[in-house]
């Protein structure tokens, strides 16, 4: 009878890679214990431990959407913004909410609205009396809604181009320029943004250039019969039961920096490669049926965000490195709203999700 590996490196090497050799598998396996430190090691099992906590402390008013609760985990871990579709009535804000307040992080929400100003989300100069210098005038900064932790942007595609471009700069640079003067965003920093896709009669669509700041589209589905008969039951009751704080900024910021850290193997590297590579449709790579159903394909922003999902995942998992398993459950998220889809595409029912399904399927089976 086989021995079964008792290294935690050893194990979740031959379940990432299952197609490796042993030589294969041992050299990498050598490499990563020599690239995640000791101290690295206990902090990827306090993230694992404490990410369950986390998740269970949100089960306390999130009924269900486990997967929308991994991935928005996932983003935040790899300090990267999420979109988020769905119909009303999903408690997408509340899930949003509820989330700052178990990690301890300011929150404010924008409602985004057709009349809605860029000042009106990053905040203006007002004139004030000073009362200390003899009653001169001076312009004082007030700051806007942007300057908090987790930012909910609701209904983004309501607000015309001018106000989305404000929020552009703030989730790319993390800073804000008011009047000539720039002012930097307190870390950790995110954009979770909310998007209707039944109405879109007087909306405003987001750029592709917008969209590709995204790290995630996460679509918010109906629940199961189960999970809604215990919203009826559970919901109209009595108040929302009061969170606990999980963890903090300062710790969130430690766990960020421990995420980017986690060892990747190469070949993985080259795994996120050729999935970005043969979604686009000019390139020699990319399949025939992505030629004659994409018009335009991800760029490389796409491959950081397979291998940072990938990382965060593994990491909240408690695996001391990142797996073919990872990129897989990411691919989706990341790739579904970089994927531009034709009329053919449309007229024949293939969907951008649809698209990457198969070809991440195609991508696992020549790998």
């Amino acid at each position: 009878m086989s021995s079964r590996p008792t290294s935690p490196f050893a194990s979740t090497l031959q379940h990432s890679n299952p197609l490796s050799q042993n030589t294969e598998t041992m050299t990498m396996m050598t490499t990563t214990h020599e690239n995640v430190r000791a101290d690295d090691v206990a902090a990827i099992d306090e993230l694992g431990q404490l990410y369950q906590r986390l998740r269970l402390e949100l089960g306390r008013v999130i009924i269900g959407q486990e997967d929308v609760i991994e991935r928005l985990a996932i983003s935040i871990f790899a300090r990267g913004h999420s979109l988020l579709m769905g119909v009303p009535g999903l408690a997408k804000t509340l899930l949003v909410s509820s989330l700052a307040e178990t990690m301890s992080l300011k929150f404010s929400r924008i409602q985004f609205t057709p009349d809605l100003m860029p000042m009106d989300i990053t905040g203006t100069e007002i004139l004030q009396d000073d009362t200390v210098s003899g009653g001169r005038r001076s312009f004082e900064f007030v700051h806007g809604p942007i300057f908090a932790n987790i930012v909910l942007a609701d209904e983004i595609n309501r607000a015309p181009a001018k106000t989305q471009a404000a929020l552009l700069e703030a989730m790319q640079e993390r800073r804000v320029t008011v009047v000539g003067r720039t002012f930097q965003l307190d870390a950790p920093f995110f954009v979770l943004a909310t998007q209707n896709p039944v109405e879109q009669e007087g909306t405003y669509p987001l750029p592709e250039a917008q969209l590709d700041r995204f790290m995630f589209l996460i679509e918010v589905g109906y629940p199961d019969e189960e999970e809604e008969l215990r919203i009826a039951r559970e919901t109209t009751g009595g108040d929302r039961p009061e969170l606990s704080h999980v963890l903090d900024g300062p710790s969130l910021l430690r766990f960020q920096s421990l995420v980017r850290r986690l060892p990747v193997p190469d070949h993985l590297y080259e795994y996120a490669v050729r999935i970005v590579r043969r979604t686009r449709p000019d390139l020699p790579e990319a399949p025939d049926w992505i030629k004659q159903y994409v018009s335009w394909g991800a760029g490389p922003r796409a491959v950081q965000y397979l291998v940072l999902g990938a990382k965060a995942r593994a990491a909240l998992q408690g695996s001391y490195m990142a797996r073919l398993e990872d990129i897989e459950a990411v691919s989706g998220p990341v790739l579904t709203h970089r994927v531009l889809t034709n009329f053919a595409a449309e007229s024949e029912g293939m969907s951008s999700k649809r698209i990457v399904s198969k070809l991440v399927e195609e991508t696992r089976q020549k790998a």
